[in-house]
């Protein structure tokens, strides 16, 4: 099924792109007309990064901008191997492959939509840079499964894989072509766990959420009217923690029915690889008694510190909206729960030090 380009504008746009000759390290074709006016040339200052991949340096070269190391996104493909390609009918290019694989899109007004497994991330986006295009080191290292070890120093990042669980991730679609409202949620399966029945456990409780939304969705098709604008519904994951025998990952499912704007659902899941079992808050934090009164104080201060915050918050109802990434926890609400629209998924980081200050591993009682 095709993927209608307009929809990315509708639900969201970050960062700057235009369709091009990538695979020649150039952003813009020959004879691209416009290309310099719809996409400005970024001229402030930036110093250059040494790029290594295993201790060995690499041809490509990364810029250090804005507090934070950009890499080419050739650099995804020379250096580090990963497959590249250019759709230029989607305008659309693709690293990566499985449940690592990146899509920039070009939407018709300019904007670009990073998104992983056609989940959107909107706290990163891409540049122009030197007539290259870049993107932030940051996005490899959360969700294509890299680390890196960067010297300002010397200028130098070193880029290695990390060290993941021996699990295998796949990508699993829920397609339903109904004309003027297609359905297609993209969502992981894993398979390669010692346990077999810890395997069913994490599949079926993901496969599940999906089903039931996919259930929701096929049912307000089945009510639309014939002169209702066209409906969308799609979803996708990302892995965001695969290391210490747990598994964590985000699930995202979009419906637009008419109005303004769609709707994205969010859901989050943590799970024990050993027995499948799905984690809570108090699973990895409960060594802290107070692990929930010091979420529910931080969060309070927080929720109405940050703008748009409607009220209501008294504390956690639920301990299932969070997930892992390296070294912390990230809690987040519903669109709506408790801030306007234009907030989006309001997110709260805190470290494990933080919740477990004797320094025992969140993990500890899973071994």
């Amino acid at each position: 099924m095709k993927k209608n380009t307009k929809k990315f504008t509708r639900k969201w746009g970050a960062g700057v792109i235009a369709a091009g000759m990538l695979l020649s390290g150039n952003v813009f074709p020959a004879g691209y007309a416009g290309a310099a006016a719809a996409t400005p040339q970024i001229k402030a200052a930036s110093s250059a990064v040494v790029l290594k991949v295993n201790g060995k340096i690499t041809t490509q070269t990364g810029l250090f901008r804005e507090g934070q190391v950009w890499v080419p996104v050739t650099f995804l493909r020379d250096g580090l191997g990963l497959p590249l390609s250019y759709d230029k009918d989607e305008k659309t290019y693709t690293a990566g492959k499985g449940s690592t694989k990146l899509t920039l899109t070009n939407t018709e007004y300019g904007d670009t939509a990073v998104r992983v497994n056609n989940y959107y991330i909107g706290e990163y986006g891409v540049k122009n840079l030197n007539n290259r295009l870049y993107v932030p080191f940051d996005l490899l290292s959360d969700y294509l499964g890299y680390k890196g070890d960067w010297s300002a120093a010397t200028g130098r990042l070193n880029v290695m894989k990390r060290t993941q669980n021996a699990v295998t991730i796949t990508t699993e679609s829920y397609t339903k072509d109904y004309k003027d409202a297609p359905i297609k949620l993209d969502y992981p399966q894993v398979s390669g766990l010692k346990s077999a029945e810890a395997e069913k456990a994490i599949n079926d409780t993901i496969k599940q959420t999906i089903l039931k939304y996919a259930a929701e969705a096929e049912e307000q098709v089945k009510n639309k009217w014939e002169d209702d604008r066209p409906y969308e519904f799609e979803g996708g994951y990302v892995v965001t923690y695969n290391q210490d025998g747990v598994l964590s990952l985000i699930t995202n499912q979009y419906g637009y029915t008419g109005g303004a704007h769609g709707l994205t659902l969010r859901n989050a899941f943590t799970f024990s690889l050993k027995d499948g079992k799905r984690l809570l808050l108090g699973d990895l934090f409960g060594a802290n008694p107070n692990y929930k009164k010091q979420l529910n104080a931080r969060l309070t201060t927080e929720l109405k510190a940050n703008g748009g915050y409607l009220g209501g918050f008294t504390g956690l109802n639920t301990e299932k909206y969070f997930y892992l990434k390296d070294g912390k926890a990230v809690l987040f609400f519903q669109v709506y729960d408790y801030t306007a629209y234009a907030t989006g998924f309001p997110e709260f980081s805190f470290s494990f030090k933080e919740l477990l200050p004797d320094g025992s591993s969140p993990f500890a009682g899973l071994k």
